[in-house]
């Protein structure tokens, strides 16, 4: 882990052995990355990025495991896509003045075996403290290559009390406790996107137990249209997911045979782009 911050703003860790995704994200003293309090799926990739404050899911795939299109040999995508434990190539970074900023490319190799590439721009700043990522994915490869893409944002839900709430102008009310959905959790996914704003936003807190900030996240609506909202609070999970994506919450056959999915042609791209701040 390398670590990465400006003036103002949170201390991250990126994890160079895994796509430059973050795993500890320090505000103050306080790591508001998961650690173990995370469920185990059975993906020994996932489980070490789960842990972490976020993770990239794709290029190829989404959510749970399912059916390679085609496939006799009942080969699957992986749970979450083939993102995860691929190495980054850092090609610049500069976290010593005011600003931190830092580029890599990261080479992947999907579940059909074929190639893409992320580019991934990382900065933090040092005036506001806002953290800014944008991505570029081209398809290096021969085939069509599924355009999805989920940021999965983590946070230790240990850390909240009652008064944390999830406020957003997707959300039905405007928002609401933190604690949504049954007992021990819960998961939805709505629209984020709305005419004439290129980016949506959503915020938790207030959050006492880091002076009582409030985490502020924006994405590109774009190419993230929808917003997922995921807790687990079943032993010893005690996670809450801000889950920026691409797709409706539905069976990857589903979202093909509607056309939801679109196609990246071998050589095209598509950005995407997430920014986080704790006010």
């Amino acid at each position: 882990m390398k670590a990465f911050s400006a003036r103002l703003g949170p201390k991250l860790f990126l994890d160079e052995t895994s796509v430059l995704d973050i795993g500890g994200c320090f505000v103050g003293d306080v790591d508001l990355s998961p650690g173990r309090a995370i469920p185990d799926d059975g993906d020994p990739r996932i489980d070490h990025s789960l842990e972490g404050f976020l993770f990239t899911c794709g290029p190829d795939h989404i959510r749970h495991p399912e059916p390679i299109e085609g496939r006799a040999d009942g080969g699957k995508y992986p749970l979450h896509g083939s993102f995860s434990s691929h190495p980054a190539e850092i090609l610049f970074w500069d976290a010593q003045g005011d600003d931190a900023e830092c580029r890599a490319r990261v080479p992947v190799t999907t579940a059909t075996g074929e190639p893409a590439l992320l580019e991934r721009h990382w900065r933090i700043d040092g005036a506001t403290g806002e953290v800014c990522l944008s991505d570029k994915l081209t398809n290096t490869g021969t085939q069509p290559l599924a355009r999805v893409h989920m940021y999965h944002m983590n946070i230790g839900a240990w850390l909240f009390d009652d008064n944390v709430r999830l406020s957003g102008r997707m959300l039905e009310g405007g928002g609401f406790p933190w604690t949504f959905g049954k007992e021990t959790g819960g998961i939805f996914c709505v629209p984020a996107a709305r005419e004439g704003d290129p980016w949506a936003e959503i915020a938790l807190g207030p959050i006492a137990a880091i002076g009582g900030l409030t985490l502020k996240v924006k994405f590109r609506t774009d190419t993230l249209p929808h917003l997922q909202v995921w807790r687990n609070q079943k032993a010893p999970a005690h996670v809450l997911g801000i889950e920026p994506v691409s797709h409706r919450l539905a069976g990857r056959a589903e979202l093909v045979e509607t056309g939801e999915i679109g196609w990246l042609k071998p050589g095209e791209s598509v950005d995407y782009g997430l920014r986080f701040s704790f006010v």
